[in-house]
Parts: structure tokens; sequence; C-alpha cells
């Protein structure tokens, strides 16, 4: 709709003339699609916001502005061309930008200063694809002691000055927690009897921050739209769906067995690397995206299917899982200190101490 109103009311109709090409996409997916060669790439005015919120943990451009992006951009380039970026930053944040470029090129970026806007600047970075300048006469010099460590794809957090969880995050986390366990107290009783189905609680706070985890990394190689999220959700529901009509129609092997290739898919996500995806066709990189991602979830909802299907009190023991569900979507946010890749180690530790804890049922199955 933007961009139909920019081709309908511009004044200067820029989108009349034969040489501009309109795609309406996420731009981190669109660099890493084209091989088309470009002598001007530029990031103009591309943020959703430009701090961290209450709204999400992931913003909508946070993969333009790392160095994987930085470095695929000027991949795209023409020898001579230029990259370049411009926005109306805080000082902290245009050292966090420039350092990035410099770590892609080798040197300090071009700094171009225009008007202010509050505590913000505008301010253009710019660099050629040799690493030159081109003759620019201000060159971009940290204004903190520290560079600020610039972005990854495993941890895309250009607004966040430091590696921390703001206070915000932890008071809502809190208040969310805190109303899940009042809810599961009213609906399925006192808490104490929850105490049969630890293993079960560890299962739902793994199965989601494995979910969450999942939705960041089609994003990256997708792109960040409704589209690729809506895939991601039916690719989950889909999954649990083929794990109860296998545990339905098949008898499953020893409960240790499923724990064990749960743990294997679990390593074979973890190491493969994200650019190895990235540098695939696109659709090879969605068949491996699918593997790598739907595999261990297919898995652990075998292991759960097999040990729901003994419980005793199925609405006590879904409120355990349920209250342990919500504990791995906040652990979602540990990704802010630590990165995504990160939060593999933390759903396999998780699947350990559901394994531990469930012992006398394995002995039972």
């Amino acid at each position: 709709m933007l961009q139909q109103l920019g081709r309908d009311r511009h004044p200067e109709r820029p989108y009349a003339d034969p040489r501009v090409h309109a795609h309406v996409d996420d731009g981190r997916a669109f660099l890493e699609r084209t091989y088309r060669r470009y002598d001007l790439i530029l990031l103009a005015l591309p943020d959703s916001a430009t701090i961290v919120t209450g709204q999400a943990a992931l913003r909508l451009e946070n993969y333009l502005f790392t160095t994987e992006a930085l470095g695929r951009a000027r991949e795209l380039l023409e020898p001579g061309g230029t990259f370049a970026m411009y926005n109306y930053y805080e000082d902290w944040l245009v050292d966090r930008y420039a350092n990035t470029m410099r770590a892609v090129y080798g040197s300090a970026p071009c700094v171009q200063v225009g008007r202010s806007l509050g505590n913000r600047g505008e301010v253009v970075l710019s660099l050629r694809e040799d690493g030159s300048t081109g003759g620019c006469t201000t060159t971009w010099r940290p204004t903190s002691p520290r560079a600020l460590r610039p972005s990854t794809d495993d941890r895309p957090f250009p607004y966040l000055a430091d590696r921390t969880i703001p206070r915000f995050y932890l008071e809502m986390l809190g208040l969310v927690l805190l109303s899940s366990v009042l809810l599961v107290r009213l609906v399925a009783g006192p808490l104490r009897q929850l105490r049969p189905y630890p293993d079960l609680f560890f299962m739902g706070a793994a199965f989601l921050l494995l979910e969450t985890k999942n939705v960041v990394q089609f994003a990256l190689l997708f792109g960040t739209t409704w589209m690729v999220n809506a895939a991601v959700f039916a690719g989950v529901l889909l999954s649990v769906l083929a794990a109860i009509e296998t545990a339905r129609r098949v008898r499953l092997p020893r409960p240790a067995l499923l724990y064990l290739g749960l743990l294997l898919a679990l390593a074979a996500a973890w190491s493969i690397p994200q650019q190895a995806l990235l540098a695939l066709p696109v659709p090879l990189r969605f068949l491996a995206g699918v593997a790598v991602a739907f595999a261990p979830i297919y898995l652990a909802n075998l292991v759960f299917a097999q040990r729901f299907e003994r419980v005793g009190a199925s609405t006590v023991a879904f409120g355990a899982n349920l209250l342990g569900a919500m504990l791995g979507g906040a652990l979602e946010y540990l990704a802010l200190v630590s990165g995504y890749r990160s939060l593999l180690v933390g759903v396999a530790v998780l699947y350990g101490l559901a394994f531990l804890t469930g012992r006398r049922h394995l002995a039972a199955a």
C-alpha cells in the first residue's frame, strides 16, 4: 500500500521511470536471492523502530545491519560501486554501524552529518567496494572509548547497546509468568498436584524455546514477513499432527531411544551454520531449513505423545506442560545476551532434565 501511494501521489513520479523496478519484500531476503550487481546499494531509513521497546525482541530490519548482511551487499557491488546507509542516529548507533562497516570493508567509512532531530543527527555512512572513501574529507572515528561490537546473524540486535536483557522486559516477563502460575492454579487446582509431572514441565519449556528459535531461523532464511511466520507456525502444527498420527498408528521404540534421536537432531541443528543454509539455492534452502528446524520438533512430540499417554490426570499434566511452555517462551529472551544458536543448548538441557525427572515413567514404558 505504501508503495502504491508513492506510485500514485509522488509529484516527481519516480516509479514511472522504466529503470525503476519495485520489489516489496524483506530487504535481507532480497539481498540473499538476487544475483544482480549494482553500482549503488543504499539503506535509506529502513527502520521500524530505533530503540528496543516492549513490543518485540526482533525488529523487522535487524538482519539488514549484521556483518553477514553488509558482507553480502559488498559481494553484489560492481567494481567501484558504493554502499551507503543513512538515517537519524544517536551517536552510539553511528559507532555501531560504522564499526560494522569497518569490520566488513577493512577501513573506516566516510561520515557526512546533516540536520539534528532531538538527540539524533542525520548521518550518511558510505564506502566504496574496495574499502576506499572516494576523496571524503571526514572518516569515522568512535565517539566513545570503545567502538560498539557489530551485530551478527546469531545476535541481530543493533539497538541494544549492551549484552543485557532490558529491565522493562524482565518486569513484563515476571508478570507473565506470575499470571500463568495463577491461571494454572485456578484451572488445574493446587500446584502440589503438579509434582508428579516435572518431566512434562521441562518438555513444555524446551518445546516452546525450540519453536521460537525456529521462527527466528526462518526469518533469516526467507525474510521477516507474515507469510514466513505463518508458514513456520503451520509447519510446527503439521509436525505435531504427524507425531500424534505416528504415535497412534506405529509402535514407538523405547523412550530412551526417542530421547537419543532428539538429542542427535538438536546436535545436527546446532552444528550446521546459518551461512551454510543461506548459501543454498532457495528450493534447497527450504528443504534443508525444514529438515533442520522440524526434525527436532517431530521427535520432541513423539516423546511427549508417548509420555502423555500414560498420565493419570490429563488436566493437571497438561497444566504442568503449559506452565513449562510459558517459562520456555520467557527463556527465549536469553538470546539478547547469548545469541540464538545458544538456545539449542538450553533446549538440550531442558530435554535432559525431562529425561532425568521422568526416569520412573521410562522404566515402566
